[in-house]
């Protein structure tokens, strides 16, 4: 393809050439998260839905969409962030009609990851997903015939004149879909919206003009990107997040991800880089099962780390900034498919010098996820790896449930999880981590992660490496059946052990006179806290490492409107709550606070005085 992109300001006019060009059958490749050029997948879908005769298939993955919540209290919290945060954000119209069951017959949606729990209650979505692994993603947009792709993009233009645009966000799989595009194995439109607040990410993401057919820009069709808040870091989060830090030597190869476990690694590095003995002190607090540990890295960072993480979260643009993340190769610090984060995050990166962001290099998720294609430069890139993973569950075998309920439902999808374990293992000195909680709550009960077996498996037994839950670290490679169930029960919530060993007997695969050391049988969340309890008041643990979104006033209401939640289940905790708030003296000033934040200060009519009552008992109560 040759020449300049043909230039459209009308998404309507844009839809009228996309079909002259590739007919009424439209097979539409969106990349997943914010890369998604929401006006042109929204007209599509709009003249899809007024003319039956157009089909339309989007194969996709984390359609964005702004939060939503049930219930008064939650409603009052969340109303008031959404419309701060979400303010001129343009919806797609394809996820509203596929949560309302409203999709038209022309019209398909296939995911192959979803936001965490956001599709669990919708029956079309659930039965329209596709289990792919990140990497294989281009093969079945390719198998589907893909004729239109459509993404979000950043503009430049040089001092020559010479337009240029960048992929930014999500060279992921565009990257890919050119090359096979290139070798003349697909044949497709790539279609481009400007959005003027998406980074300009220089090296492989940088694009000339000819690569697009088609370019829709202008003032009507910009809008702010999807940035959803970061949520508060948990005691437990960080007790995980200092766990790991200790596994993480210096001059090896990092990968992390989105959420609050993402962030209590990358502020644990900041504190064993810029505060070790205060590090040294936090660990030494915390429980650690002895049973075969992992070599200890505790000391500062002088080589320093390199990043090799299928997303760019900005925790990894903190670890720049404490000179961790250091190590080059391939003329880069960090190597990443894609990114997703809140407003400060992409605003960093936009006023970043393009010296700094040139030594982040976005490139193709088949370069991150996998040893394929130049192996040899990859492995020497990639010393000493770790692959940090949240993971949903773990049996006491060692297998990890990542994506999918018991009953089938996906709560989100393997992405790359599974790339990143067979990268651990194919490399001669990688280890895989995989974190979670202890326990969840779960129908106002308090239940474990660790299980005896489970209905479906994201990461067989046969590659279980290292876990890491707030009570510990269980090294599991190469180790017989009896030594991972002991090490992973060693780091099992305290009230659950009896159970779990009970099980492992049961089945033959623990001696019947095995105890779990004494040591062990204090993992409890009261520990955890106790332990953290002095980093937290002294500042070194905050809530929100990496700043956030909310005011003071919602950063107090969040623990309280949790402790409603989880009453919820049951009448008599809700009663309970509600008889606490009754007996609560008068509102002090934080109180008052909340309450006007929730518009129940002066409640009106029974429901709102209950509601006030329910909120000022669970004001009350202590850390989550």
């Amino acid at each position: 393809m040759t020449g300049e992109p043909r230039q459209h300001s009308d998404p309507d006019a844009l839809v009228d050439a996309i079909v002259a060009e590739v007919g009424a059958n439209i097979v539409l490749g969106l990349p997943l998260g914010i890369g998604k050029a929401n006006h042109v997948v929204n007209a599509l879908f709009a003249r899809a839905v007024k003319d039956p005769s157009l089909s339309l298939t989007v194969f996709t993955a984390l359609t964005p969409e702004v939060p939503r919540a049930a219930g008064l209290l939650a409603r009052r919290f969340l109303e008031p962030v959404t419309e701060r945060l979400f303010a001129g954000y343009v919806p797609l119209a394809y996820a509203e009609a596929l949560r309302r069951g409203a999709l038209p017959a022309n019209v398909t949606v296939n995911e192959f990851y979803f936001p965490a729990g956001r599709w669990l209650g919708v029956p079309a979505a659930q039965q329209s997903y596709i289990a792919a692994n990140y990497t294989h993603a281009v093969r079945y947009v390719l198998d589907r015939g893909v004729n239109v792709v459509a993404q979000l993009v950043a503009r430049r233009r040089d001092e020559d004149g010479t337009t240029r645009y960048s992929l930014s966000s999500n060279p992921d799989i565009t990257l890919d879909l050119l090359a096979a595009r290139q070798a003349g194995d697909a044949d497709f439109l790539l279609v481009g919206q400007v959005n003027d607040e998406m980074p300009f990410m220089p090296g492989e993401a940088d694009l000339p003009a000819m690569a697009f057919a088609h370019m829709l820009d202008g003032a009507a069709v910009q809008f702010p990107l999807f940035a959803p808040p970061k949520t508060p870091v948990s005691p437990s989060d960080y007790a995980i997040g200092l766990h790991v830090a200790r596994l993480i030597p210096d001059g090896g190869t990092l990968q992390i991800g989105i959420g609050s476990i993402g962030d209590a690694v990358a502020r644990a590095l900041i504190l064993r880089q810029q505060q070790n003995a205060d590090f040294r002190e936090l660990l030494a607090g915390l429980p650690r099962p002895d049973a075969a540990p992992p070599d200890d890295h505790l000391a500062p960072f002088a080589t320093g780390l390199h990043g090799s993480s299928e997303m760019l979260v900005d925790g990894f643009l903190h670890l720049m900034q404490a000179g961790i993340l250091k190590r080059e190769a391939a003329g880069a610090v960090l190597h990443a498919a894609f990114f997703l984060g809140c407003h400060n995050f992409y605003r960093t990166l936009r006023e970043m010098p393009l010296a700094d962001r040139a030594r982040i290099h976005m490139c193709a998720v088949s370069y991150v996820n996998e040893l394929y294609g130049d192996e040899a430069g990859k492995r020497r890139a990639r010393t000493r790896a770790r692959f940090i993973n949240k993971t949903m569950q773990v049996t006491l075998l060692g297998a990890a449930v990542s994506d999918t309920l018991p009953d089938g439902r996906v709560v989100s999808g393997v992405g790359g999880q599974y790339n990143f374990v067979a990268q651990a293992f194919a490399l001669p000195d990688a280890r895989s981590v995989l974190v979670l909680d202890a326990t969840r709550r779960a129908r106002g009960r308090t239940v474990s992660n660790i299980v005896w077996s489970a209905a479906h498996e994201t990461i067989p037994r046969h590659l279980r490496d290292i876990v890491v839950t707030e009570y510990g670290t269980a090294d599991l490679r190469g180790r017989c059946d009896a030594e991972v169930i002991a090490a992973i029960l060693a780091i099992a919530d305290s009230r659950f052990q009896s159970q779990l060993l009970a099980q492992a007997k049961a089945a033959g695969k623990l001696p019947t006179d095995y105890e779990i050391p004494a040591a062990w049988r204090d993992n409890t969340p009261e520990r955890i806290r106790r332990a953290l309890a002095d980093g937290r008041a002294g500042g070194l643990l905050p809530a929100f490492p990496f700043g956030t979104d909310f005011s003071a006033v919602e950063q107090r209401l969040m623990p309280a409107l949790g402790r409603v939640r989880d009453a919820s289940i049951s009448r008599w905790q809700l009663f309970k709550l509600v008889l606490r708030g009754l007996r609560a003296g008068p509102p002090d000033a934080h109180a008052r606070a909340c309450l006007e934040r929730m518009g129940l200060a002066a409640a009106s009519g029974l429901t709102e005085r209950v509601y006030r009552h329910l909120l000022r008992g669970a004001l009350a109560g202590g850390e989550r």
